[in-house]
C-alpha cells in the first residue's frame, strides 16, 4: 500500500507504525494492566478467603472476572470488535463483580471499609471508556462505577470508598485527555504521509512526462519553428504547453493556502481574448486560493474545449456569488455537443471533460453539469461550496 492510500479513519487498522497511536498502544497498555491487576485481585482475596462470608462467589467472581480479562483483551485488540457494544458489556460486567462483593463479605466488613472484589480491576472499564471517547467517556463510566460502590456500602460511602473513586476519576480525565492528543497527533501523521505520498506520486508522473510529452512537445517547438503559418501557431503552442508542463512539474508542493483570493480577478485574463464575455459581481468573489485555483484551471478546460471544438462560437462567462456555494456558467452558441460524444471521447483516452473540468470540481465538493444538443449550443455550470 503506497503512503499516500493510510486509512485516515483511527480505528481502520493498525498500518501505522506500531506502538504509536492509541488504537494500538494504547489497547495493548489497557490489556497489560488489566491482567496485572486481576493478578493483584487474585491475590488479595485468595489471601482473605477464609474471612470472607462466601469463598465460593469470591471464587466464582475471581473466575469470571479472569474469562472476562481474556475475552476482553482479545477484542480490544481487534479494531473490527472494538464496537460501542464491546465497552458496554465491559462495563456491566465489571459493575456486577462489584456487586458480587454483597454476595461475598459480611455487612460489618463492607462497613468497615473492606475491598471491593475486583478492587483496582474495576478501574479497566473505566480506562476503555476513556480511551475510546476520551473524557466524556471516562466520566460516564466513572459516575457507573461510582453508583456500584454506593450500593455496595448502602449509600454510606467510607472514607477508602472516596479516595479510590477520587482516583479513578483522576485517570479517567488523564486517560481521556491523552487519547484525544493522540488522535489529533495521529490525524497530523496520517496528513504528512499523504503529503510525501502525492509529491512522490507527482515526481513518478513528471518522470513520464519528461520521456514523453515533453520531449515530443519540444520537437515540435523546434522543427515548427522553421515553418510559416499553422505550422509555426502549432510550435508556438507547443512551447507554451511546455513551458506549462514544466512548471507544473517544478513547482512547489499542493498544499491548500490558507489565503483568500478573488475568482473575478482570475478568470478575467481567461475572457479577455476576442468573442468572449465575462459577466460576474461588482463586489470580489472571495474563495480559498487551492479552491479558486481549481475552479479557474476548469473555466480554462471549458474554454478551451469552445475554441477547439466550436471554433468562430460566441461564449459568455457567468460568475454567480451565493452565500453558500459560487457558481460558474460557461455558455457557447456552437453547434453542440452530440449526446454520445462525452462518452466515446472518455472511451478514447481524451479526458479534458472528465479530468480537467469534472474531476477537479468533484474534489473540491462541488457539481459539473454539461447541458448541450445538436445546433443549441453548450453550456458548463460548475457549482462550488464554500
Amino acid at each position: 500500500m503506497r503512503r499516500n492510500q493510510l486509512p485516515p479513519d483511527p480505528t481502520a487498522g493498525d498500518r501505522r507504525p506500531a506502538g504509536f497511536t492509541v488504537e494500538v498502544s494504547g489497547w495493548r497498555a489497557l490489556a497489560a494492566f488489566r491482567f496485572l491487576t486481576l493478578v493483584y485481585a487474585v491475590a488479595l482475596n485468595l489471601d482473605d478467603l477464609g474471612r470472607v462470608s462466601s469463598p465460593a462467589w469470591c471464587v466464582a467472581t475471581l473466575a469470571v472476572m479472569a474469562a472476562w480479562s481474556a475475552v476482553a483483551s482479545y477484542c480490544y485488540a481487534r479494531p473490527r470488535l472494538r464496537t460501542p457494544v464491546l465497552l458496554v458489556v465491559d462495563l456491566a460486567v465489571t459493575l456486577t463483580t462489584v456487586l458480587a462483593t454483597l454476595l461475598v463479605e459480611t455487612p460489618e466488613r463492607i462497613a468497615g471499609g473492606e475491598f471491593t472484589v475486583p478492587t483496582v480491576w474495576a478501574s479497566t472499564a473505566v480506562m476503555a471508556w476513556a480511551l475510546r471517547w476520551e473524557i466524556v467517556g471516562g466520566l460516564l463510566a466513572t459516575l457507573g462505577l461510582g453508583v456500584a460502590n454506593v450500593v455496595v456500602v448502602s449509600g454510606q460511602p467510607t472514607r477508602g470508598t472516596v479516595h479510590n473513586m477520587i482516583l479513578v476519576l483522576l485517570a479517567a480525565i488523564v486517560i481521556g485527555y491523552v487519547a484525544e492528543v493522540l488522535r489529533q497527533v495521529d490525524r497530523l501523521m496520517v496528513d504528512a504521509w499523504q503529503e510525501q505520498g502525492a509529491v512522490a506520486e507527482r515526481d513518478r508522473l513528471a518522470r513520464h512526462i519528461h520521456d514523453g510529452v515533453l520531449q515530443v512537445l519540444t520537437l515540435v517547438k523546434r522543427r515548427g519553428a522553421a515553418l510559416d503559418g499553422e505550422g509555426r501557431e502549432l510550435a508556438e503552442l507547443a512551447g507554451q504547453q511546455e513551458s506549462a508542463l514544466r512548471a507544473l512539474m517544478t513547482g512547489g508542493s499542493a498544499t491548500p493556502s490558507d489565503g483568500v483570493v478573488d475568482l473575478t480577478a482570475l478568470v478575467a485574463p481567461l475572457a479577455a481574448s476576442p468573442g468572449i464575455e465575462l459577466v460576474a459581481p461588482a463586489e470580489p468573489v472571495l474563495l480559498p486560493a487551492d479552491a479558486a485555483g481549481e475552479l479557474v484551471a476548469a473555466v480554462a478546460a471549458a474554454l478551451h474545449n469552445v475554441a477547439e471544438h466550436a471554433p468562430g462560437a460566441h461564449a459568455w462567462v457567468a460568475i454567480e456569488d451565493e452565500p453558500d456555494a459560487v457558481s460558474v456558467v460557461i455558455r457557447d452558441d456552437g453547434p453542440g455537443i452530440p449526446p454520445e460524444r462525452l462518452a466515446e471521447a472518455a472511451a478514447e483516452g481524451r479526458l479534458g471533460v472528465v479530468q480537467s473540468i469534472r474531476g477537479r470540481i468533484r474534489e473540491l465538493g462541488g457539481t459539473a453539469v454539461i447541458t448541450s444538443a445538436p445546433d443549441e449550443g453548450t453550456e458548463v455550470e460548475l457549482n462550488v461550496p464554500r
